[in-house]
């Protein structure tokens, strides 16, 4: 095994980690939106980065083959706009462990991986698009708040884009950092440590938020990260056994959920990083990159708290702003997917609309609303047509 390690395969998983980390920040907005403290978030950024680089590490040695875990940044999106259940934090944790739960059993019970697979593909996506519009919103509403400090971060990512597009989030956040170091009154210290520290939540279960956020989660965890890394993996040669990496994600995510972490999945934009031929020309060798970068987020885990105390320092809108910025590309993507089906196109923007427009009916958020809305639409027009 050790015979197979190479400079590129390490290159690449530093590369992949380091970009998996820039979106952090999305992941602070989201479990922040459904109650977390400033310790329970950095609880949970570690959970999140340990068990998603042990999982890595375990399947890639296991398989020989670059299996790159995240979190789930699309359902971290999602938490930001769902707002804090009637119960607070350990009542999202509850809903955490139920969508791990699900992606277990979507593992190992076949029936239910072809149900979410059969969800139609505009309809997910105008729920994804939904999710991520109010975030993507944030870069501007932060220019109108803090021009100079707005359009510093927005120009950094743009101009950097037009160069290299992987390099254009950690620009924003360098540039972001600056400006925030620059114009804050606030101390360092505000934030506490630096290390990260476990904090252990009760999970409480309901009702409505297993069916407002768990179920929403799964699908979203499901759709837009377990599948599409499956396909991104088959797509560089390799074929590991779906519903296996599946349950093994799952299984991290449900013993990460009482530290905080919302969902542990398969990588997405990472596993074309560690399974491409960047990675090493011989892909029986690749699978080296998957394991740096599970190393590398262990590390990262251990220090989440230096994430937080930036937080800690910055104007929310600035934080949001760059987060925003991450999933930029999600959300057109999402939307491009969404109408581009001239047949299904009414019923997606409906979906859309639902779920953007952040309605709350009987505890359960938009997301579940607008897909069950779109459903209903497009039901409706086959039928009468």
């Amino acid at each position: 095994m050790f015979r197979d390690f190479s400079f590129e395969a390490m290159s690449a998983g530093l590369f992949a980690a380091f970009i998996g980390a820039t979106s952090a920040f999305v992941v602070l907005e989201g479990i922040r939106g459904v109650g977390a403290s400033e310790a329970e978030a950095v609880s949970c950024l570690m959970a999140l980065s340990v068990a998603m680089g042990l999982c890595a590490i375990i399947v890639s040695v296991a398989t020989r083959q670059p299996i790159s875990v995240a979190w789930s940044t699309p359902g971290a999106a999602f938490l930001a706009t769902t707002g804090v259940p009637d119960g607070g934090f350990p009542v999202a944790v509850g809903a955490f462990l139920i969508s791990s739960a699900l992606i277990v059993l979507a593992g190992f019970w076949r029936p239910l991986g072809r149900w979410v697979a059969a969800i139609p593909g505009p309809l997910a996506s105008a729920m994804l698009a939904g999710v991520l519009f109010g975030l993507c919103l944030a870069p501007f509403q932060a220019i109108a708040a803090y021009p100079a400090t707005g359009l510093a971060i927005f120009a950094a990512w743009a101009v950097t884009a037009r160069f290299k597009r992987m390099l254009a989030m950690p620009a924003a956040i360098l540039v972001a950092a600056v400006m925030v170091a620059a114009t804050t009154d606030k101390a360092w210290g505000v934030a506490g440590t630096l290390w990260s520290t476990p904090v252990f939540v009760m999970p409480e279960f309901t009702v409505s938020a297993a069916v407002g956020i768990a179920l929403p989660l799964f699908v979203i965890t499901m759709a837009s990260q377990n599948i599409t890394g499956i396909a991104v993996l088959n797509a560089n040669g390799y074929r590991p056994s779906p519903g296996k990496l599946f349950s093994l994600t799952g299984v991290f995510g449900v013993l990460a959920a009482p530290f905080g972490g919302h969902a542990v999945n398969l990588a997405a934009i990472t596993a074309a990083l560690c399974s491409g031929p960047e990675a090493h020309a011989d892909p029986a060798r690749r699978y080296w990159s998957a394991i740096v970068a599970g190393v590398a987020y262990v590390l990262f885990g251990l220090a989440a708290g230096a994430v937080m105390a930036f937080v800690a320092i910055s104007p929310p809108v600035v934080i949001q702003a760059v987060a925003g910025l991450a999933l930029l590309g999600a959300f057109a993507s999402s939307l491009m997917a969404a109408v581009k089906d001239e047949e299904n196109r009414e019923a997606a923007v409906i979906a859309f609309l639902v779920t953007a427009s952040g309605l709350s009916f009987a505890g359960i958020g938009g997301a579940f609303w607008g897909l069950l809305t779109g459903g209903v639409v497009m039901v409706l027009k086959r039928r009468i047509s």
